[in-house]
């Protein structure tokens, strides 16, 4: 061998030892220094994590009567990121699973795509790493092909699931204020830090509206997890680990299904009996409320609709259906949400500030058919005249000129059209203190506030609507003149009012406030508030729906209280003279003849109608009521949209409310001696729970 074979040998061995060097110490450090880390990634590859929800709580009204339970539904998912793996993209699989499921591929196709703009319902709203139900409620021989073939199924599973079930005890549907719920979007989970933080995992459905949103950690448990074992063809063999789910607690409320149901009836009657009439009656509200600790008993609201639609998908149509405008835009909820001008119910608010303002709480006022507010005219109801009287008759018969001088004697001292650097502006201050313009604080999200109009208000509309009002003014209105010139010329006079003076607070907006009528608005919450205020001695109670969360096993976790009641600074012997005025508007005054027959004997009930103008459209018609007069305990509102005078449509509501609550000759009453449940109620099968 020559030295140059000889060297070569010699590199050739040293490199053969370095590189087995290179592979032992390679293996060492994946063996023992890595070993742990791997051998976590090998039984990865065969374990599957899932992710098991947990059961949401049950919604019960105030006798544990459930308005939202679950119930157990066989139920289809199809996992997106598995069909994706697919060669054809799951298109065979997908073909396979309409089949057996006897829905066309292409609805299927729609329902687990993702929603985004532009695309139309059915889609999925959830994130687009979890399984997407495509079919509830499956025939057990349907899902039974699946899970005996699930090598054909890859990414399809076919499992009992708790699915949301609305009972309606009592009739009772309160659809806006149970909620809906909706799967938790990839967005929503990505803004979240981990699931031991928050507790949401991408399987979840949260709480969009109502009582599912506001009280969605309490219902919605804690979710649990699942290790299978599973072999190449991804079927599982075995549990590797688990921990369960703990279920949610439930929400014991203050509803009461009975008086729920009735107030429902009571409001579908005034509608269907004003469309009789020949109005429109589009929309309506009827609440009840505990006016000594501001929990609520009923909240009726139209027009309304099924929350189970929102279970197993919801298409394009339905979910148009309930937010257009067509069908009367029923996911919004009237009680809370809806803003309507109160007419004459609003009264008792400016009786207290004239009184504050200085005017004679036993004085006596003229009440002529018409006052005029600056050069122009404001008239009573149908322009008829009472002669003189005290402030009591003013609000049994509704008189509307008393309040305009009260109004516009007030706008005069404040300095009228030059008005002084620090109005008093007592109606408008006195407004705010009964709870108006603001929200009530009750426990449900999206409360509207209302509206009560001022000098700085109607500056700040003005700037917005300058320039459409000054192009009207300058320009008219040819389209409306074509089919009503009369109405054409009114629009334009008034857009160059707008656009000259829109910013003044005139006389006619002071008048127009005092009897509830321009541009105040109020949601059927705020003035049933104001009610059992006069009813309570002067409370300005907050509004609660929630009672106390409790376990599954019957124990109590949390008794829900109600915010302290702030006091209305109104003297208690103004508050005992409206309280008794109100009494004598169901016996002498403008819901006489709403109340003829009424058992007083049974309950004694006052309030105060209203009949708001509202441009271009019928009246609204409202009845805010009191009871039982000598210690009152609910106070009771009712409200319909179109729906004509306060006596006509309104009133006959609330007396039927009434009459279910305390009973008839002919119908036995909803509350026994007129009294809600003074004790947590027992759970729906669970032994041993309050009783």
């Amino acid at each position: 061998m020559n030295p140059r074979t000889h060297f070569r040998l010699v590199v050739l061995y040293v490199l053969v030892g370095a590189l087995l060097l290179v592979l032992v110490g390679r293996l060492w450090t994946l063996q023992v220094l890595e070993g742990e880390h791997y051998r976590g990634i090998a039984a990865q590859n065969r374990t599957r994590d899932i992710v098991v929800p947990a059961v949401r709580g049950m919604i019960l009204d105030d006798r544990g009567k459930p308005l939202v339970r679950n119930t157990s539904a066989l139920v289809v998912s199809v996992d997106r990121t598995t069909l994706s793996r697919q060669k054809d993209g799951g298109e065979n699989i997908l073909k396979k699973l309409s089949a057996v499921l006897g829905i066309s591929q292409d609805e299927i196709t729609k329902r687990i795509r993702l929603c985004g703009p532009g695309i139309k319902r059915p889609c999925w709203p959830g994130s687009p790493y979890q399984p997407i139900p495509v079919e509830d409620h499956v025939d057990p021989k349907r899902a039974l092909q699946i899970m005996e073939r699930q090598e054909e199924f890859p990414g399809v599973t076919a499992q009992v699931q708790a699915i949301r079930h609305y009972p309606e005890p009592e009739g009772a549907k309160p659809a806006q204020v149970l909620g809906y719920l909706q799967p938790i979007t990839q967005e929503e989970m990505d803004k979240r830090t981990g699931l031991k933080v928050t507790g949401y995992s991408g399987v979840d459905l949260v709480g969009r509206a109502g009582l599912e949103a506001q009280y969605d950690a309490v219902l919605r448990g804690e979710t649990g997890f699942r290790k299978v074992l599973v072999d190449s063809q991804g079927r599982v063999t075995g549990t590797a680990e688990e921990q369960a789910p703990i279920p949610g607690n439930h929400l014991v409320t203050s509803i009461d299904a009975g008086v729920q149901g009735a107030a429902e009836n009571a409001l579908k009657h005034a509608i269907d009996g004003a469309r009789k009439a020949g109005r429109p009656a589009d929309a309506g509200a009827a609440v009840v409320m505990d006016v000594q600790t501001g929990r609520m008993v009923a909240m009726a609201s139209y027009p309304t609709y099924d929350p189970a639609i929102w279970t197993g998908g919801i298409s394009q149509e339905q979910y148009e259906a309930l937010l257009g405008k067509k069908k009367g835009e029923p996911l919004i909820s009237r009680v809370t949400q809806g803003q309507f001008a109160p007419g004459s119910t609003f009264k008792v608010s400016s009786v207290a500030a004239a009184v504050k303002d200085g005017n004679d709480l036993n004085g006596i006022y003229p009440c002529p058919g018409s006052y005029n507010v600056g050069n122009r005219a404001f008239r009573n109801f149908e322009g008829q005249g009472h002669g003189p009287m005290n402030l009591h008759r003013a609000l049994v018969v509704s008189c509307d000129t008393i309040f305009y001088r009260f109004a516009y004697q007030e706008w005069q001292r404040d300095g009228g059209m030059k008005p002084k650097k620090n109005p008093s502006d007592p109606m408008v201050k006195m407004a705010r203190e009964w709870g108006f313009g603001s929200r009530s604080g009750i426990d449900l999200p999206s409360e509207s506030e209302g509206r009560i109009p001022d000098r700085a208000w109607k500056k700040d509309y003005w700037e917005a609507t300058k320039a459409a009002n000054c192009k009207g003014a300058k320009e008219g209105y040819p389209q409306v003149a074509k089919t009503d010139p009369g109405r054409a010329a009114y629009l334009k006079a008034v857009a160059t009012e707008n656009c000259t003076e829109g910013f003044v607070w005139r006389p006619g907006d002071a008048a127009n406030f005092s009897v509830g009528q321009g541009d105040v608005l109020v949601t059927p919450l705020q003035l049933v508030r104001a009610y059992a205020a006069i009813a309570n001695g002067g409370r300005l109670v907050v509004p609660r729906l929630g009672v106390a969360v409790m376990r599954p096993d019957g124990t109590v976790v949390q008794r829900i209280e109600a915010p302290p009641a702030p006091r209305l600074p109104v003297d208690q012997k103004v508050i005992k003279y409206i309280r008794k005025a109100l009494g004598d508007v169901t016996k002498q005054g403008t819901a006489a003849g709403a109340f003829g027959g009424f058992d007083t004997k049974t309950v004694e009930v006052g309030g105060k109608t209203g009949t708001a103008e509202v441009y271009g459209k019928e009246d609204t018609s409202w009845f805010a009521s009191i009871g039982p007069m000598k210690k009152p305990r609910f106070a009771v509102v009712a409200m319909v949209s179109q729906g004509g005078t306060g006596a006509s449509t309104a009133a006959p509501a609330v007396r039927e409310i009434w009459e279910a609550m305390y009973g008839t000759k002919d119908r036995p009453p909803l509350l026994k001696d007129g009294r809600l449940p003074s004790e947590l109620p027992a759970l729906p099968g669970v032994e041993g729970t309050a009783p």
